[in-house]
């Protein structure tokens, strides 16, 4: 299927390419497209599994539409023929996430069934930075051996665990945190997520 591109300012923008799949947390996925439109100068390229698209309905009642709308070019996961799936095409990376164990497999073994393990596998072999959020627990020694493989390519594992020192007061706030935390990996810093500042004075004084 050819990819629905959506109008935007003429000008170089970095691309990064966004994929969902099958696991709970497609709001990482969405937020980090949500977070680089507004961010501005960005070009997100986004592929749903169908997999995700129904994690997405369950847990947070989104519709496939609903998440297309905040991309520029959506591509479809069977179109192992898109842009994305050349090196040639030029991206600054990509994030999968939420990743599932399946997919985890699939690009720790390069076995490109569609085109979310062929983009990744496109991204490790251009050496481009790669990020997975893994959502899936406890781990098995095959999902743990896949995250290795994974890394020692050059790929970035990054669980979706809570920062607690942020002080969240709310499941957003966490969402948030995480999705500010994996774009610092791609240079998007900016200042909507509460940062370490180092251990509290009176804390220390108390250690004494």
């Amino acid at each position: 299927m050819t990819a629905r591109k959506k109008q935007h300012a003429a000008g170089t923008r970095q691309r990064l390419i966004v994929a969902i799949t099958g696991a709970t947390g497609s709001v990482y996925g969405l937020r980090i497209l949500e977070t680089l439109r507004e961010f501005g100068g960005w070009e997100t390229h986004l592929i749903v599994s169908d997999a995700g698209a129904l994690n997405a309905w369950q847990d947070h009642g989104l519709t496939r539409k609903h998440i297309n709308k905040s991309a520029d070019v959506v591509h479809n996961v069977r179109d192992v023929g898109a842009s994305i799936a050349s090196g040639s095409f030029i991206t600054h990376g990509m994030v999968i996430a939420p990743c599932s164990m399946k997919t985890l497999a699939a690009v720790a073994h390069g076995f490109s069934d569609n085109l979310v393990s062929r983009a990744a596998d496109v991204i490790l072999k251009e050496r481009r930075r790669l990020v997975l959020l893994p959502r899936e627990a406890p781990l098995n020694l095959v999902h743990l051996r896949n995250m290795v493989a994974v890394t020692e390519m050059g790929g970035i594992i990054f669980p979706p665990v809570p920062a607690f020192y942020s002080q969240a007061k709310s499941i957003d706030d966490l969402v948030n945190h995480t999705v500010g935390r994996v774009l610092d990996l791609f240079g998007v810093q900016h200042d909507s997520i509460r940062r370490w500042q180092g251990m509290k004075s009176d804390v220390l004084k108390d250690e004494a």
